[in-house]
């Protein structure tokens, strides 16, 4: 039989992270448990089962006995479930709400019922919001823009507030936009919505393009939250980290994908854009006490994208729902 290292839950580990950390943390020698909807589709662990260390419990985060059971005789939880980015989070404030902010009071509740000592909160970089200086850091002020990021913002600040009566350590992660492919893909991100436009039009739309994006790749992303499990409590309790890699603006990123693809034929489209944010995020302090290095670039990113395309892996990129989280939201009514 099969012993393991330790169990980590993950809240929303079906989607576009949980489906690059999970098959991580399992070759790791983790048991895992997986708390999601699987709105995206239920077979992205279809390799794994029990014996391997996967467990899979289909539902909701606004459940406190689904949490319970999900946290039970676990070490260690991730919370990576919300609704996903700001035109899914309009489309129906009142869920993202219900989903982003009113349930985080319920994990934390969970949490205090469970055996686990590490506590490990997907936030964003987001709350940044606009910002002039040329590097952000943790320390730098915190402007979110948008009902998502502000949601995201306050509930690290009631996990700052907790009054976390067993003892977990906990830290609060601000990753980059993320980019590359994954089993469960999303196809609405920055580095591979325009990789997507390339490949099946020839021509990418670059909405504004003077924005500065902060990008990770998602195979470095896994290796954040692998490194967070295993580095000691002291490193990690009660910090803040930003996690990025590549600073960019949406330009840059479009001429990158262009070069990468290698397709003389591909146009760039310029399309006025309302969205202001722009921010260079900083990841040394992540670097420093960590010791994390990025891995994997913008350019991995993108040949890795069109490499599964040309492999016919990616079906309908621009329209699949699958690949959408506001097309797939509005495809479901989720409420």
């Amino acid at each position: 039989m099969r012993e393991f290292k330790g169990t980590v839950a993950i809240t929303g580990g079906g989607g576009y992270v949980g489906s690059a950390l999970v098959p991580d943390l399992i070759e790791a020698g983790y048991r895992v448990k997986v708390l999601d909807l699987f709105l995206y589709g239920e077979e992205v662990f279809d390799q794994y089962s029990s014996e391997d260390g996967l467990f899979c419990i289909k539902g909701d985060v606004r459940d406190p006995s689904v949490l319970e059971a999900a946290f039970s005789d676990t070490d260690a939880v991730i919370h990576l479930a919300c609704i996903s980015n700001d035109p899914s989070f309009e489309l129906n404030p009142a869920l993202g709400k219900s989903i982003n902010l009113d349930a985080f009071d319920l994990i934390l509740g969970a949490l205090e019922k469970s055996p686990a000592r590490r506590f490990i909160y997907a936030s964003s970089s987001s709350v940044y919001g606009l910002r002039e200086e040329s590097d952000v850091t943790e320390q730098s002020p915190t402007t979110p823009l948008t009902d998502y990021s502000r949601f995201k913002l306050e509930c690290e600040y009631k996990l700052q507030d907790w009054s976390n009566s067993t003892g977990i350590a906990w830290t609060i992660l601000r990753p980059a936009t993320v980019c590359g492919y994954a089993r469960r893909l999303r196809l609405d991100l920055t580095v591979n919505v325009l990789t997507m436009h390339a490949l099946e039009n020839q021509k990418i739309k670059i909405f504004g393009g003077k924005q500065l994006r902060p990008n990770i790749h998602i195979n470095d992303m896994s290796r954040v939250y692998c490194l967070l499990l295993d580095a000691d409590k002291e490193s990690l309790c009660s910090q803040v980290f930003n996690a990025g890699y590549q600073n960019e603006t949406v330009e840059n990123i479009a001429m990158k994908v262009k070069t990468v693809i290698g397709d003389g034929r591909i146009e760039l489209e310029y399309v006025p854009s309302a969205d202001t944010r722009s921010y260079h995020v900083n990841s040394e302090k992540i670097k420093c006490q960590l010791g994390f290095e990025a891995q994997y670039t913008i350019e991995d990113a993108i040949q890795g994208l069109t490499d599964v395309y040309r492999q016919g892996l990616i079906r309908d990129g621009l329209e699949n729902p699958l690949y959408h989280n506001i097309k797939r939201m509005q495809e479901l009514v989720l409420q």
